[in-house]
């Protein structure tokens, strides 16, 4: 089962491919509870196809985020290479505050 966000398929797709974006090139992301929990899916499953190192998983990582070698590169290229030995669970989620507009609980997501 998968979360909706209250966004359209394309809009709630944009959504986790930036964020998944931002976790890779970066490390870390600020974001919801919600919105973290289902970005956490697509990094482990991107990095997982790094350590493939396959044509195909390296097409299937390009098409997830929008055909930007910058991330796939580094997916395919450092990533991979640190969590040779690791199998699975390549982030982890840290609970940081509500948020003061709407009470949302804010979390940072990171790379392990």
């Amino acid at each position: 089962m998968y979360r909706k966000l209250n966004r359209e398929t394309r809009t709630r797709r944009s959504i986790l491919a930036g964020l998944t974006k931002t976790v890779i090139l970066n490390g870390s992301v600020i974001t919801t509870e919600a919105r973290a929990k289902e970005v956490r899916k697509f990094v482990d499953k991107l990095i997982t196809y790094g350590k493939k190192g396959t044509l195909v998983a390296r097409r299937k990582a390009l098409a997830f985020v929008h055909n930007d070698q910058e991330v796939v590169n580094k997916i395919f290229n450092e990533l991979a290479k640190n969590y040779e030995n690791r199998n699975g669970g390549y982030t982890r989620i840290i609970k940081i505050k509500e948020r003061i507009g709407d009470d949302a609980l804010e979390v940072k997501l990171e790379l392990v």
